[in-house]
């Protein structure tokens, strides 16, 4: 199975990694930030919105002395995204430490050395691996970013394919200081309070890179064929998100995953969801109360974070609205 099926269903294609992105990988924001562009220093957060609705779903964990707060986030959102509800206030004001998936998401003096590492290879430039007319289509692309394709020529194609990909997000309005992660982080740091992470940018990118180079390729091509797409399936998710509706968001943004490729969903998902569920374990061995903010694809289906937890004998609870 090709690199662009493992990442994209048939159906999802454009939309689909873009909102794998900004649902399932914190390293969004170092992609929106970092690379080609090099792009403007990241302003300060935006204002969260009250939720309109029933608001994003929230679990608990509790022992003798612990109490842990799970919370789905979206990486990248609309600044009009409303999604603030009393509920998730409370969970973090009584948190005295925060644990996301990437302490330093938008770092991009964590994420240039990584970048120049594992998505640089000017031995081998784009130029020398597409076709003049999909070098044409790169140009065009670029050009919506503010970029040429000679910009974007060392990238490896891993890299230039996430970062046109994420270009879409940010034409549509979605905007990576209105994302969950830095707005929490942005929070707990203004009270003091330390932030950690589960994953360093190190694992995160180099996950990306480990794939194949032809496989790579065909992920860059078909970005490149679907770039003019509407997000309208990040949309939906979104949507689901900022109601607290956990079944539609396993509905379009991880079984179709599980479905055009196994090997995808466990490395992207699954073997991440049963790391996190042993670190939390961990936690609930010590006392206090924590609050988790991990991406939202992260916590729904049936071999989510909670249901790692409960193989392993921990209690999960939904927070009622």
């Amino acid at each position: 199975m090709t690199f662009v099926s493992l990442l994209k269903s048939s159906a999802g294609r454009i939309t689909r990694v873009a909102a794998g992105t900004a649902l399932g990988f914190g390293l969004t924001l170092s992609l929106l930030t970092a690379p080609g562009q090099a792009l403007a220093q990241t302003a300060a957060p935006q204002a969260i919105l009250p939720a309109q609705g029933n608001g994003p779903a929230l679990w608990v964990i509790r022992d003798a002395d612990s109490t842990i707060y799970l919370f789905g986030t979206v990486h990248v959102l609309r600044p009009d995204t409303a999604w603030q509800t009393d509920r998730v206030d409370a969970a973090l004001d009584s948190a005295s430490r925060l644990i996301l998936e990437v302490a330093n998401p938008d770092d991009q003096a964590a994420a240039m050395p990584l970048i120049q590492q594992y998505g640089i290879s000017p031995q081998t430039p784009l130029s020398t691996l597409l076709t003049a007319d999909e070098l044409a289509a790169l140009d065009t692309a670029a050009r919506t970013m503010g970029m040429t394709a000679a910009q974007l020529d060392p990238l490896r194609p891993w890299l230039a394919a996430l970062t046109l990909s994420v270009a879409p997000m940010t034409r549509a309005g979605y905007d990576p200081r209105s994302g969950v992660d830095l707005l929490l982080k942005a929070r707990m740091e203004a009270a003091g309070k330390p932030v950690d992470g589960f994953e360093t940018l190190d694992e995160q990118i180099r996950l990306l890179a480990g794939f194949p180079e032809t496989g790579q390729l065909d992920f860059l091509r078909s970005t490149l064929d679907d770039f003019e797409d509407a997000t309208t399936e990040l949309g939906r998710l979104v949507s689901a998100w900022a109601d607290g509706d956990v079944a539609a968001i396993n509905a379009v943004g991880v079984e179709p995953m599980r479905d055009a490729s196994a090997l995808m969903y466990q490395s992207l998902l699954v073997d991440r969801n049963v790391n996190w569920a042993g670190q939390i374990q961990t936690l609930l061995d010590g006392s206090g109360t924590v609050f988790i903010a991990v991406g939202a694809a992260h916590l729904a289906g049936e071999d989510s974070v909670q249901v790692q937890l409960a193989q392993r004998g921990v209690t999960v609870e939904r927070v009622p609205n």
